[in-house]
């Protein structure tokens, strides 16, 4: 918080201006490729403000957060091939070889893959942008890829708006108060299916 305690004030300025849907647009398209600033920070506010609106709020986050994760997939991709030839001849046959594997384990434990990148949108530990560059380097299927961070982001974000709209201020308190365990739940489920995908059979 320290370090992005600026970003996050900005973002509390930019829900309460008048074109804050605008801003909520751009800050959940960049949120999931390069800006360190969740959505959330914008759509609480905005959500309390206008509870009735909450889920509208919510799904034009997600359909720019999709958005968004195209490019991180595209930017993963095209920079991992343009980064490639830079490396030494050894470093470049580790990386080639780890993604490799990491292609084949993939292909062989696909429904771990899908339940892993859910995971990873989901919760709030992993920024998004590592989810959208990793999964274009490894080379996700792209249609599997949107459906899954449209399912974990979206549990996020309609979340938010479902407690909001039923608690109103109480909500971001809960939030506040429990949001670490959740994420840090959310994380070791992930480890433990990330180990499961990994252990050698």
């Amino acid at each position: 918080m320290r370090l992005f305690g600026t970003l996050y004030a900005r973002a509390l300025v930019w829900a309460r201006a008048p074109r804050a849907v605008y801003y909520l647009c751009g800050l959940s398209f960049v949120e999931a490729f390069i800006f360190p600033v969740m959505p959330e920070v914008m759509l609480a506010p905005m959500m309390l403000g206008k509870r009735h609106k909450a889920f509208f709020y919510a799904n034009i986050s997600l359909l720019f957060s999709l958005i968004g994760a195209l490019v991180g997939y595209a930017l993963g991709h095209w920079a991992y091939e343009a980064v490639k030839p830079l490396f030494s001849p050894h470093m470049q046959q580790t990386v080639t070889t780890w993604v490799e594997n990491l292609r084949t384990d993939m292909n062989q434990h696909w429904l771990a893959m899908l339940g892993a990148l859910m995971l990873a949108a989901l919760q709030p530990v992993i920024p998004m942008k590592f989810v959208t560059w990793a999964a274009g380097i490894v080379g996700v299927p792209v249609l599997p890829f949107l459906a899954c961070i449209a399912v974990g982001r979206g549990k996020r974000v309609w979340l938010l708006a479902l407690l909001i709209k039923l608690f109103g201020e109480r909500a971001e308190r809960m939030l506040h108060k429990h949001i670490e365990w959740i994420g840090w739940a959310a994380l070791v489920l992930l480890g433990l299916l990330l180990v499961w995908w990994l252990w050698p059979r």
